[in-house]
Order: C-alpha cells, then structure tokens, then sequence
C-alpha cells in the first residue's frame, strides 16, 4: 500500500486498542486482511479505524497559498518538501542569536536558502527552547516583521512561527502564508477563531505544557503512558478541535513535537512511530533537526556539530513518509533528498520491464 500519497510503501501494520492507558488488544495485519480485522471491532471502533485506515492511504492535495502580487503558489505534498529555519531570538540554541544581530545576515541566509532548494522559510521570534523566558508580543513583532516583508519580496513561501494571533494577523499582512504554532493555537484564546476566518494552511505540534495566562512552558505536564499513542491522541484532537472551530481539513498539518516535553526515550518512540501519524489523515511535518536527542546519541554533540544525525533524521523521516522536513541546514537536507528520491524511483522501476 502507497503510504499517505507518497513514494513510500507498507505492507504490514498493527491494529491497536486501548482502554484508557492499557493496550487490550493488538492484532497485526496485511493491506487485503484490513477490511476484514477491522469490521470485527466493537462499536463505535470500526467507524474510526476504517477512517485511519482511509487516512493511512490518502493522497493529500497540494498546499494552496494564498495568491500575492497576482500569483498564486502551491506545494506538493506527493515527496517531502524541505522548511528552512530562521529564529530571529537572542537565544537561539542552534545560532546563538546571529540572525537578530544582523538583519543582512539573515536576509543572506534567507536567500542562500531559497536557493538551496527550501519550499518555505520558516520565521520565529520566541525561543521554544526549555526554560526560554516569555517574550513580549512587541518585541516578537520587532524581530521577525522586517525579514518577513524582505522574504515576501523575493517570492518565498513563508510560515510564521508564533503562539500570538497580534504576530500571526502583522506577519500575514506582511507577506506569510502559512501558521505554525507549537502550541496547536491553545495559547491564545483568540487562535481557533482567528485561524477559522482565514484561508492559510496551519501547523498543529504537539506539545504536553498547558498554554495561556503569562505565556505557558511547553514543555511541563509530560506524562506518557505510550508516548507515541499518547502523542497520537493528542494530535488527534487539536485536530478535530480545529475543524470544530472552522478550520478546513485540508488546511491543516500536524507535527509530532519532537524534543517538546519528551526524553530521549520519548523522542525515540515518536520517531519509530511516524508511519502511525499518517491515520490522522494530515500531512505531517517533522522539525528533529538539530535537537537535544540527536547530540545524546552522538557523544553529547553541541548542537552546531549535529549535521550527520540531523540528515539522518531526516531520511528516517522521509522512509516514514512525512510530506515536511523542517532543517536548519537546507542545501545538505535537500541534496539528501533528491539522492533519496532517486534511489526510489529506481527502486520502482529496476524490474518493470521483466516478464
């Protein structure tokens, strides 16, 4: 089976039951057994796995961005696509913060980017790191207003990187297009409505922390009784909170979280699982790069020194089939890509002409 519309393929899977934290049942399976194992669930179980099942094999349509200057821009989502980041903080655990010193700077990296091949260039400027102090909406909007209007100038798809709908509302009049809000829009009471009104695609991420008030750590209230289900159910239903609000299916794109309030272990079943986050029926955006997870399996590496396990990363995802690749070092992830994707469609068609 052609996994979530892409060049990935399974042929075995695990049908899964819980009550409450406990697996009750677990039950593996081919593609032509599915129908079968799924119609002998009790109740209400077979309306929602025959509606995993359908998401496990949809082929998502391309991102439409909302036309400006006159044109119009899509992203297919039938091969992995790769995100640039761009973090405009004092803080930034991969950049030390060069980017806010020296809009040029940024401006050149946005552009060396764009070049390399990123589909999006993904602006931030609030540190989500552990123990990041709140940042104050007006200095958010200081940092990151200026390179979004510069990257709407060169033609760059751009998504802001925000919990606030104030930023969200300046960075989109400024020339961005898609949200990505690592709160999954919980930390402003605005969000759902706000996001419901427009037509950008959204980025949901999981995150365990409680959201609102004085700003929220994102990273608290990690409680997991299997982290990768946990994270499954989670994104579940931001998912359908999000399509209660008004937000249409089709906009929206979930990310795992990974590194957001999960150890190394955590991290570790969250990766394994990608595959799983394809039953949601969204396409799926993976940001591992350079993360603390990746440094604990390579000799305590600084983040700086983590290209090698951030490309490796990288390909796991892509065999996962996940449609976004959100990377700090873009020209070696999009050559890593196309290599990849050269080595698929030779595997596809090596023995198509033998009888």
């Amino acid at each position: 089976m052609r996994l979530a519309g892409g060049m990935v393929y399974a042929h075995r899977f695990a049908l899964i039951q819980r009550e409450g934290d406990k697996v009750v049942e677990r039950e593996r399976v081919s593609a032509p057994q599915m129908e079968a194992a799924l119609a002998r669930l009790p109740g209400d179980l077979a309306a929602e796995g025959a509606a995993q099942w359908a998401g496990l094999q949809a082929s998502h349509a391309p991102l439409q961005l909302p036309v400006r200057d006159g044109a119009a821009r899509t992203i297919r989502l039938d091969q992995p696509q790769v995100m640039g980041i761009l973090n405009m903080t004092p803080d930034s655990f991969s950049d030390g913060g060069k980017f806010l010193d020296d809009p040029a700077e940024a401006r050149n990296h946005a552009a060396a980017m764009l070049e390399a091949g990123a589909a999006i260039i993904d602006v931030g400027g609030e540190s989500t790191r552990p123990g990041a102090p709140a940042v104050w909406e007006g200095d958010e909007l200081k940092r990151v207003l200026p390179l979004v209007e510069g990257l709407a100038a060169m033609g760059a798809a751009i998504s802001i990187d925000t919990r606030r709908v104030g930023v969200m509302e300046a960075a989109l009049r400024a020339g961005a297009q898609i949200i990505n809000d690592v709160s999954a829009l919980r930390h402003d009471p605005r969000a759902l409505e706000f996001v419901a009104a427009r037509s950008e695609p959204v980025i949901l991420m999981h995150a365990p922390g409680k959201q609102g008030g004085d700003g929220g750590d994102l990273h608290d209230c990690a409680h997991y009784a299997h982290p990768a289900l946990d994270v499954f159910d989670w994104l579940r239903d931001r998912r359908d909170a999000a399509i209660a609000a008004g937000i249409a299916r089709q906009r929206i794109i979930l990310d795992p979280g990974i590194g957001f309030g999960k150890s190394l272990a955590h991290n570790l079943a969250v990766m394994n699982a990608l595959p799983l986050y394809h039953a949601l029926g969204q396409p799926i955006l993976l940001g591992a790069s350079r993360k603390r997870f990746v440094g604990a399996l390579a000799n305590e590496a600084p983040a700086h020194k983590r290209l090698g396990g951030s490309i490796t990363v990288a390909l796991h995802g892509m065999n996962a089939g996940v449609q976004l690749l959100r990377v700090h070092d873009v020209a070696e992830t999009v050559q890593a890509r196309d290599v990849w994707r050269g080595l698929r469609d030779g595997a596809l068609s090596d023995f198509s002409d033998l009888p």
